[in-house]
């Protein structure tokens, strides 16, 4: 017996079906074609949705779409919050910063109305310990509110450490406000939270992921790692609450990453960038003070410096422009520290363009990952790099996680931002620019430090790789924008 049979408008129904279908796909494909994005991305997407259409719809779902149109913040709430963070109104640009400086100072300005903090005092962490022993005792020493977002918020020795120190300022009467994403700390057990919670911490994951919004939200991460205390002391860098930065890992010693400790006005900025990401999850606006930028305070250091947040919302890539930017203009020399290398056309040319041109451009990656697809990736940017004579090394000693541009004498910057697409358009990022020799040497420094247990690969060399290798490598190269 057929099945019209068995149900006589069968047919019809497929051919509704069909037709629902096709409109479905007809109509992602306008949407995609209508956004004007990159027009080979573009192209590759709508070359999925017509030769897979059912899987192509998927992934267009969880990893293709746009969020230009959302508003992490009102721009009532945004200026509000600029007049407590920056009451003095900071100068945009320091007059005393070279031309090349003054430029990338007034990029700034036109992306995304950042101010100029000027007397920071930083210290810079190349060690986890080090840099959680100062964290806790600087937590400990809270009086008002500790602010803390982290991507990742581990139920380890450290994790237990940090939670159990939070909950007890909480006792103390100190407000505790922690973010922490979803997606990056989805291996925890809720009640590790709910804990946190119970005692008075009011913490929250940045866009939770439910199956409603599993699409919606699944490929936006919050991937930024940053502390306020006091409107005091801030911290910013690369490393997540977890015991590979301290302890290592079943397979490597303790990761390398760099992080900074700021004293001075600069914590105003990342008392801001918090202050938004709070205001996005509907948790309300903070209005709290910064003492760090009253008038009449006394300023610690002689660093100037600039914190930029970026993110898949935001109407340029931030970070990314920033970059593109320091590269173009470099003169002597461009230093990049980072775990993934997968960069966009534009930045691949600029690192290229400047090497041909005479300019010492240097490459490190991690020999031993903890990603063996972002390796592949990876690895099939390298030819075209040392082609145009740009250095590539390899830490060998353990995973590094450090991600920094380092360009000439006077020009730094460092935060949670990878030189990949997944940080330059999907997640929401934070780096601090820093304009001075002093910091410049003190990051260049440690950078010639960690490239003496470095191995440097030369063309030759690369280009030996057992044809398999390459092969997966180009393969994989085809997936860098989503992973």
């Amino acid at each position: 017996m057929v099945l019209g049979e068995l149900f006589p408008y069968a047919h019809v129904l497929y051919n509704a079906l069909m037709v629902v279908y096709v409109i479905t796909i007809v109509g992602t494909i306008a949407v995609v074609v209508g956004e004007n994005r990159n027009p080979v991305k573009s192209l590759a997407w709508v070359t999925v949705l017509l030769l897979l259409p059912a899987l192509g719809l998927i992934l267009y779902l969880f990893f293709g779409r746009s969020l230009k149109s959302v508003h992490i913040i009102s721009r009532k709430d945004q200026q509000r919050l600029q007049a407590i963070t920056n009451p003095q109104r900071l100068n945009m640009v320091a007059d005393d910063q070279p031309p090349i400086n003054q430029r990338l100072l007034r990029l700034t300005k036109s992306l995304a109305q950042v101010p100029t903090y000027v007397g920071n005092d930083i210290e810079i962490f190349t060690s986890g310990k080090e840099k959680f022993d100062a964290l806790k005792q600087d937590i400990q020493a809270a009086k008002s509110y500790i602010h803390l977002q982290y991507y990742i918020f581990e139920n380890d020795v450290i994790g237990n450490e940090m939670r159990d120190l939070l909950v007890a300022k909480a006792h103390e009467g100190v407000e505790v406000r922690v973010i922490y994403d979803h997606v990056g700390s989805f291996t925890i057990n809720a009640a590790f939270f709910q804990r946190m919670r119970r005692d008075g911490v009011d913490a929250h994951a940045f866009l939770r992921i439910t199956f409603t919004q599993l699409a919606n939200r699944l490929n936006w991460r919050n991937h930024r790692k940053l502390v306020v205390i006091d409107g005091r002391v801030g911290y910013i860098g690369g490393m997540n609450i977890a015991d590979r930065y301290v302890t290592g890992t079943r397979t490597m010693t303790p990761w390398r990453d760099t992080h900074l400790r700021i004293l001075g006005p600069a914590v105003a900025g990342l008392e801001f960038s918090f202050a938004v990401d709070w205001n996005f999850m509907k948790r309300g606006l903070l209005t709290l003070p910064v003492p760090a930028n009253e008038p009449g305070t006394v300023h610690p250091g002689n660093e100037i410096v600039q914190v930029l947040p970026s993110g898949p919302t935001g109407k340029w890539s931030n970070i990314s422009f920033v970059f593109l930017k320091a590269i173009a203009n470099a003169q002597k020399c461009v230093y990049i520290q980072t775990p993934y290398f997968l960069p966009n056309d534009a930045l691949l040319k600029a690192l290229q363009t400047s090497a041909l041109s005479g300019v010492d451009v240097r490459l490190m990656l991690p020999r031993h990952t903890d990603s063996r697809l972002l390796k592949l990736a990876a690895g099939s940017y390298l030819k075209e790099c040392m082609l145009a004579g740009i250095k590539v090394y390899f830490y060998e000693p353990t995973m590094i996680h450090a991600k920094c541009v380092i360009v000439d004498d006077d020009f730094t910057t460092t935060g949670s931002t990878n030189f990949d697409f997944r940080s330059f358009e999907h997640n929401f990022e934070c780096n601090v620019l820093v304009y001075g020799r002093e910091f410049n040497k003190r990051m260049k420094d440690i950078y010639l430090e960690d490239q003496a247990k470095c191995t440097r690969v030369y063309l030759a060399q690369w280009r030996r790789r057992p044809l398999a290798i390459k092969a997966v490598e180009s393969l994989v190269r085809l997936l860098s924008p989503i992973l």
